[in-house]
């Protein structure tokens, strides 16, 4: 009974030039073209992740200018609270004049 095969196959194009180099380069590191392609996706998506985590870093750098700390949030939800509450407080005072 045949086992079945654990690896998809996909044919895939290029231009001349880069299919001779592809095969030039199979060949000098002795693997077949099937390894060169497979070490090229990782590499690729390995550069794809390591570029999204930095653009996040990147982004999650410009949200905290102040520079706060799991510690600070207690403090600074009840602050926001407060300010909230003295201009709830001071919207009522206007009306009810």
């Amino acid at each position: 009974m045949p086992t079945a095969r654990r690896s998809r196959v996909f044919t895939i194009s290029m231009p001349p030039e880069m299919a001779a180099s592809a095969k030039f380069l199979a060949k000098q590191e002795n693997r077949t073209m099937s390894e060169l392609m497979r070490e090229a996706f990782r590499e690729y998506h390995g550069q794809r992740i390591s570029a999204i985590f930095d653009e996040i870093g990147r982004f999650a750098e410009t949200r905290n200018p102040h520079g706060y700390t799991e510690e600070d949030i207690p403090r600074l939800v009840k602050e926001v609270r407060a300010e909230m509450r003295a201009e709830r407080e001071a919207k009522l005072a206007l009306a009810a004049q």
